[in-house]
This record gives C-alpha cells, sequence and structure tokens, in this order.
C-alpha cells in the first residue's frame, strides 16, 4: 500500500511539474511573441526603407530627365562651351547606368550610384555658373523655367536623402538593439550602409540671377 508519505512525495512531483510545464509554455510564449514583434518591426522597417529609397531614385531620375533639354538649351546659345554640356551629358549618361530594384545592400555599390550623382551634381553646377556669362541665353524663358525645375529637384532631393538616411538608421538600429540583434541573426535581415552626410550629391545647383547681365 502507498503510504500517506508517498502519496504527498508524489503529489509535490506532480505539482513541481506542473508548475515547471507552466514556466516553459510562458517563457515560450512570450518568446515567440518577442521574436514576432521584432520580425514585424524588421518588416516594417524595411518596407520604409525601401519606399524612400524609391522616393530617392525617383527624385534623382527626375532631376538627369531635365538634362536632355537643359542641354538642348543651351547648345543654342551662340559661343557656348562645348566642353560644358558635354560635361553634364557624360555626367548623366554615368548616373543613368547605375540602378537598384531595392536599396542598395553593398556599401561600394552604394558609394559608386552616390559618386555618379555628385558628378552630376557638379557638372551642373559649372553648367549654370557658366550662364552667367550669357546674359541672352539667361533671359530666355525656357532657360528659365528648366532653372527653376532643377533647383526644385535639388530640394525634393535634399527632403528625399533625408527621408532615407533617417529610414536607414530606424532599420540598423531595430536590428541591433538587443534582444532583437539576436534574432535577426536568424533572418534575412542584414545592417542597410547608410548614405554619406556630406556627398557632393547633395550639393545645392547655385541660384542664378535672372536681372539684367
Amino acid at each position: 500500500m502507498v503510504s500517506d508519505l508517498q502519496r504527498a512525495q508524489r503529489g509535490a512531483v506532480n505539482k513541481g511539474l506542473i508548475i515547471f510545464l507552466v514556466i516553459v509554455v510562458v517563457l515560450g510564449v512570450v518568446f515567440w511573441k518577442s521574436t514576432a514583434g521584432a520580425y514585424n518591426s524588421f518588416v516594417k522597417n524595411d518596407e520604409t526603407v525601401q519606399e524612400k529609397w524609391a522616393g530617392l531614385e525617383g527624385q534623382y531620375k527626375r532631376r538627369t530627365d531635365l538634362i536632355p533639354q537643359l542641354v538642348s538649351t543651351v547648345k543654342g546659345a551662340a559661343g557656348f562651351e562645348t566642353e560644358t554640356y558635354t560635361a553634364v551629358t557624360e555626367a548623366r549618361a554615368k548616373a543613368t547606368s547605375i540602378n537598384f530594384e531595392k536599396a542598395p545592400t553593398d556599401e561600394a555599390e552604394l558609394e559608386r550610384f552616390m559618386a555618379a550623382q555628385g558628378e552630376v551634381s557638379s557638372s551642373l553646377s559649372r553648367l549654370l555658373v557658366s550662364v552667367e556669362n550669357y546674359p541672352q541665353l539667361r533671359a530666355t524663358e525656357a532657360f528659365r523655367d528648366l532653372q527653376s525645375q532643377i533647383e526644385g529637384s535639388e530640394n525634393r532631393i535634399a527632403v528625399a536623402r533625408g527621408d532615407y538616411i533617417t529610414a536607414v538608421k530606424n532599420f540598423n538600429t531595430a536590428l541591433r538593439t538587443f534582444p532583437n540583434n539576436i534574432i535577426a541573426g536568424f533572418t534575412e535581415f542584414k545592417p542597410i550602409p547608410q548614405l554619406p552626410q556630406d556627398s557632393a550629391a547633395v550639393r545645392e545647383v547655385p541660384t542664378i540671377d535672372f536681372g539684367e547681365g
């Protein structure tokens, strides 16, 4: 026969086992919720990064789309320096040859893209400065309109860059914060390289005075 002591021991063991199982289940639920929450945050932040990258790339494209018309306009000015608008055309060709379906995850590729955009900015700046020597060109409505559109593009690029930098910062922070950094190691998500803050691509195109030259 089972003694009272044995029954008490078995009861204690069963109670301890139940408590242990409850603790395991609770910890499992907490772990699952934490993992799911972390993964969902990765997905949400990644979608924001992709959205902001598409916006930034779109603004760069909008600017390069203005270049053929700009070059055509300045070529019509007598004596305008050929090498100046040739440099813009070549910079545009280089920039449009680099495209990404998603935000670049390779730092070298990102640097190559930004360097190409920087060349566009620099060549545009040189061209617009050169226009100051051609008051008859500055006075045309076509050039005035293009200048206004280019300045608008530069402003939109600056805003889009800021949005993208913030999105990448939030994404990378989510990946590196404990315990997300542990969970991230078991997912496909990896840190995304950040845009350089002082890239030549963010330099403003100079504002041209359209007063009488």
